[in-house]
């Protein structure tokens, strides 16, 4: 039996697919392997999709990268999402012969085709992953979960457009009428949830509201935000004014460096008790809580933090149904 994840949590994952958006930095790819691990945890069997070609989560998991689906523990798989190798594994589909397909990925006309258009590159790797998504949802699949690890927020948004803007270009097409199937599947609530991560210092939650926005004005819908790297408070400054007056701890030769870190770790816990406030005001979707887990790094973090997901409470030990609340 699977184990029941955080309530929240489990929202997002009735979905069959899950695209992550956030700012470069913020734990986007980390907090994409732990929620893997929670679906795999709850008897899920899931695929990961990965925008970077330098493949970060193959290499957490410590197996070779590859643009077909690779096991990377029992019911994960890990692939990496490429474009260019969507564009062709889109023509062998709609082109018979292999020879003149060999003919045509060896032209050069081919590959500064492929080069001098970037957007359809961008449109081909949406549709694989509808593709992967529409597969997801039918009965006996292969997996019943997607993630996307997207790219970072800005190059997100502007792959996110390419389906209204390829439809509007090229109309009643081939290419138009696949732009139309991968904003619906894209739309489908039932289908996608779209997750933004950020953290809670400044530039990240500005381009956390600026990503919102713009998802806003395509018709898309956030469904939770996860805030990654917060910070509980744990004492505040009138524990800290004892700290400081306690003339057995004056003596020590160190107070004055160990009053910095307690002054530190205040500010860090009210600047995530202020970010926390901001993107429940400004963005109306469930806000999940993860914390710093410091020391922690590769799979070591990643099972940290999906436990932390399967847990029944925040990580400051509020109730849910009120945290959650906007």
């Amino acid at each position: 039996m699977g184990r029941k994840p955080h309530p929240l949590v489990n929202q997002v994952l009735k979905r069959h697919a899950l695209i992550l958006l956030g700012k470069g930095g913020v734990g986007k790819t980390s907090v994409s392997a732990a929620l893997a691990l929670t679906a795999v945890r709850q008897g899920e069997s899931v695929l990961v999709m990965e925008s970077d070609s330098h493949a970060p989560m193959a290499s957490l998991f410590g197996c070779e990268p590859g643009f077909a689906p690779i096991e990377a523990a029992p019911n994960l798989h890990l692939m990496v999402l490429d474009g260019a190798h969507a564009l062709e594994e889109y023509l062998r589909m709609v082109v018979p012969g292999r020879a003149v397909l060999r003919a045509v990925f060896a032209s050069r006309l081919y590959q500064y085709f492929v080069q001098a258009a970037p957007g359809l590159r961008e449109l081909m790797m949406l549709g694989k992953l509808c593709h992967e998504i529409e597969e997801s949802a039918k009965s006996g699949a292969q997996w019943t979960r997607v993630i996307f690890d997207a790219p970072a927020s800005g190059q997100a948004i502007n792959v996110l457009r390419m389906p209204v803007a390829a439809r509007e270009t090229f109309g009643e097409s081939i290419v138009g009428r696949e732009s139309s199937n991968i904003s619906q599947v894209l739309r489908d609530e039932h289908l996608c949830s779209i997750v933004q991560v950020t953290t809670p210092d400044l530039l990240s939650l500005t381009e956390t509201f600026d990503t919102s926005q713009a998802l806003a004005a395509m018709g898309l819908k956030i469904a939770a935000v996860i805030l990654n790297r917060c910070d509980p408070a744990t004492f505040d400054s009138g524990d800290l004014a004892r700290f400081a007056g306690n003339p057995k701890l004056r003596s020590l030769k160190t107070i004055g460096h160990l009053r910095e870190l307690a002054r530190a770790e205040i500010d860090r816990a009210a600047m995530s008790r202020s970010a926390l406030a901001r993107l429940r005001e400004s963005i109306q979707s469930p806000v999940v809580e993860l914390g710093e887990h410091r020391g922690l790094s590769g799979m070591e973090l990643i099972r940290a933090m999906a436990e932390e997901l399967d847990d029944q409470k925040e990580p400051s030990g509020r109730d849910v149904s009120r945290a959650s609340a906007p």
